[in-house]
């Protein structure tokens, strides 16, 4: 191995669908598959960005480690059933390997917080490589100040600290590209460690590396424990995995997606700050994990919900942070250039304080999938669902924002169906759960209006189909949830209707859905085919009978994963490209729960209504 300095090298900006994702479940980092760090927030997903040239250009800091030339990626995985990623390039006649992850289990051991370990590897040559580490925290950038401890390249900013130290050891300078040559059999490994108002902890690298070979076992033992009758096992894995990564493991709330400001319209203002927890999304990955064996992971999240509303209960805020707390007001960072020149780059997301019916119905849902599977709700969780079936009863009939958090408010009809949701499986957990009859009365007097208020003013006859809004014409995406609901049978023509239409209407090509009509929504600009609406198409159809269709449409989104399996939240229907933060949660979540639907369909498909 020999080294040296040189010149800052140039790089084009990366398709969102080139980057990896690493994580240990407090945080997490995006990687190109040049091997360049572009994205990581710290301490925790919500944090300021240590490495941010994903949004905030060459300026706001990188951690590459990769070919030193030009050379062709010849593989990019994820070893089976664990987080660690592998990438490998062809250079000249040479093999040039990067191993890496994030170590996720920390506790009960001296380590720090955060822990990235990454490892060059060559193959049939020398291949030369780069290493180019400048770290850059927060909206301006921040320099840090730099010394060396012991074997270790140390940068503070205040009360936070991360170190470089490497083995070979390396002479690293912020912002300077280092070269090295790799031979055959001398690897070299480098161990990126953060630590904020603690103690900056110090690990070898042969002792780091040690601990990610520990963590890939426990990944593939949490693995193992999922059903194996799970049809598309592989690529449901992969998305509990990923569902896993992006869970904050302090307070068990799943973020959306550890990025913000990625584009659903490049080049235009379309660009929201998702490091924060939608109940909604989370919600919905409850129901997964406990249909796949993992009833801890959606304890967890319960337990949270019950912390994170305590203080606005009955209210449900429509998204909070990661520990439960008010989503701060959105406000731009100025002089970052945003991904292909998308700005705003927004931090904070003003849906907080939206009025979002529908959530209600997705979490008192999961609090019912949970009791369904024979266990008790304890007392404080049974009263926090008593208080949301409340407020629905009381509050059902006003406008709210909707699931698509509009911003001007109106009588959405997936809004209401989900309002009857939150009653009828409140109704159902008060089955083996206490409840007065007073209270079972209002609920259920609340139900059955609501249901025949949707009957009457949320369908359209000539249409054949449930619709967007009352009086309107438009289709909603969202309304493919209708036959899980059990509200109107699945026989029933309008629900057949309901999902042909959207299929038709809604259609953006190929498997793919709109959420709405383009244009519709008020915000300048377009947006792409809206991933989870297809998977919800696919539990649609499995559910009322239509496997075989189910099936096909399903592994025609299969296609559209990134070569890693990961998916963000749009898609571009004319080029590919994926649009949105990423990786998304609800889109990983709705893909494990089409593969259930799949899995549960009847075995004999009906003809099509």
């Amino acid at each position: 191995m020999t080294g040296g300095s040189g010149g800052t090298c140039p790089r084009p900006p990366a398709s969102i669908s080139d980057y990896g994702l690493l994580g240990d479940t407090r945080t997490a980092a995006l990687v190109a598959a040049d091997g360049g760090i572009d994205w990581l927030c710290v301490p925790r997903f919500d944090g300021e960005p240590l490495f941010g040239r994903l949004v905030g250009g060459p300026d706001a800091g990188t951690f590459r480690v990769g070919p030193g030339r030009p050379a062709t990626v010849v593989e990019r995985r994820y070893r089976q059933h664990t987080t660690t990623l592998e990438t490998t390039w062809a250079v000249g006649s040479g093999r040039l390997t990067l191993t890496e992850a994030m170590v996720a289990e920390i506790s009960g051991r001296l380590l720090p917080t955060t822990l990235i370990v990454r490892r060059l590897s060559a193959e049939e040559e020398a291949v030369d490589i780069v290493v180019e580490f400048d770290p850059r925290l927060g909206a301006r950038h921040s320099r840090p100040r730099v010394h060396r401890r012991r074997h270790a390249l140390v940068c503070e900013w205040g009360s936070l600290a991360v170190s470089l130290a490497s083995t070979p050891e390396l002479t690293v300078e912020p912002g300077r590209p280092t070269s090295i040559t790799v031979r055959p059999g001398h690897a070299v490994t480098l161990v990126l460690a953060v630590a904020h108002r603690e103690p900056l902890i110090h690990v070898e690298p042969a002792a780091a590396w040690e601990l990610l070979r520990a963590d890939e076992n426990r990944w593939r033992a949490w693995a193992a424990e999922i059903d194996g009758s799970l049809p598309f096992r592989e690529h449901v894995v992969r998305s509990l995995l990923t569902l896993r990564l992006l869970t904050y493991s302090p307070s068990q709330a799943p973020v959306a997606a550890p990025t913000t400001s990625l584009p659903e319209d490049p080049g235009g203002v379309r660009n929201w700050d998702y490091r924060y927890v939608w109940p909604r999304d989370a919600s919905i990955g409850v129901s997964a994990f406990l249909s796949v064996g993992k009833p801890e992971e959606a304890h967890g999240f319960l337990a949270w919900l019950l912390h994170a509303s305590r203080l606005q209960r009955p209210r449900l805020p429509a998204l909070l942070t990661l520990h439960g707390r008010h989503v701060p007001a959105e406000r731009a960072l100025p002089g970052w250039p945003g991904y292909l020149g998308s700005v705003p780059v927004r931090i904070g997301n003003d849906a907080a304080g939206q009025h979002q019916l529908d959530g209600y119905g997705w979490v008192v849902d999961a609090a019912w999938a949970f009791a369904q599977k024979g266990h008790l709700l304890y007392n404080e969780t049974w009263r926090a669902v008593r208080g949301f079936a409340d407020l629905v009863a009381r509050h059902w009939q006003q406008p709210d924002a909707g699931i698509w958090e509009v911003r001007t408010p109106g009588q959405h009809v997936h809004s209401k169906l989900m309002g009857w949701l939150a009653l009828d499986r409140a109704l159902r957990i008060a089955d083996t759960h206490p409840l007065s009859d007073r209270q079972r009365r209002r609920w259920q007097m609340a139900r059955d209006a609501i249901a025949t208020e949707i009957r009457t003013r949320g369908f359209d006859p000539t249409a054949g189909s449930y619709v967007r809004s009352y009086g309107s014409p438009d289709l909603d995406a969202a309304l493919l949830v209708l036959p899980l609901l059990d509200m109107d049978s699945i026989e029933s023509p309008r629900v057949r209707g309901t999902i042909n239409a959207i299929r038709d209407r809604l259609s953006a090509g190929g498997p793919l859905l709109y959420r709405y009509p383009p244009g519709s929504d008020g915000f300048p600009g377009a947006e792409g085919a809206f991933l989870p609406c297809s998977f919800w198409l696919v539990q649609a159809l499995a559910r009322t009978g239509r496997r075989a269709e189910a099936v096909d449409l399903f592994q025609a989104m299969l296609e559209h994963a990134n070569p890693l399996g990961l998916y963000a939240e749009e898609l571009d229907p004319a080029t590919g490209a994926h649009l949105g933060n990423y990786p998304q949660t609800l889109t990983h979540a709705a893909l494990i729960q089409a593969a259930l639907a799949i899995r549960d369909a009847p075995a004999i498909d009906p003809e099509p209504a």
